[in-house]
């Protein structure tokens, strides 16, 4: 006999952004649509963390067959915008944030670069840029020299920003109804 379906499950997902955070999630998410699962409803705070792994857990999110509501609960920066905006319903708590910024690379070993390095650098930046403003633009209000301009602002936006530009659809608390399926997400520091 099939297990009944879940009408909402709620997970909270507060880590940085990278390839075994990524993962854990998706591994979440293949569980709730063999749950036969309606709504995803995720908490998110993250710092941030790798653009690949940010865009494939967005693209992954979209193709979920359950409607996935996101939900600001502390601080969404950096590539964690995009996966904010992979929720078909977005929502803020009163004393959230949002942090934009452009595409960097880390160094963490001794390097010489020389012409053709810092241009594979650059390209990969500016493509990861255009892939991250055509998001911004597709789900949100924001025209692309906005979006563009967040990049070089390197700025933290409060939740009345957010409304105003289509990130989010309303500042709200959280409610979670007594009951519901809950999963927080914890993750090895």
């Amino acid at each position: 006999m099939n297990a009944p379906s879940i009408d909402t499950a709620y997970v909270s997902f507060s880590a940085e952004i990278s390839q075994q955070t990524t993962e854990t999630l998706l591994a979440v998410c293949a569980d709730l649509v063999q749950k036969q699962t309606k709504t995803l409803y995720l908490m998110l705070s993250t710092p941030g963390g790798v653009v690949m792994s940010g865009l494939n857990l967005y693209n992954m999110l979209r193709a979920m067959p359950f409607k996935i509501i996101t939900h600001n609960v502390g601080s969404v920066n950096s590539i964690g915008n995009v996966i904010f905006l992979a929720g078909d319903e977005r929502y803020a708590s009163l004393h959230t944030t949002f942090m934009f910024h452009g595409v960097g690379f880390d160094v963490t070993t001794a390097m010489r670069f020389e012409e053709k390095n810092l241009r594979e650098r650059l390209d990969s930046v500016a493509a990861d840029q255009t892939r991250i403003s055509g998001i911004l633009c597709e789900r949100t209000k924001l025209e692309p020299k906005e979006a563009n301009d967040l990049f070089l602002e390197a700025v933290t936006k409060d939740p009345a920003y957010a409304r105003t530009k289509g990130i989010i659809q309303d500042i709200r608390d959280i409610k979670i109804p007594d009951g519901a399926p809950f999963l927080q997400l914890v993750f090895k520091r």
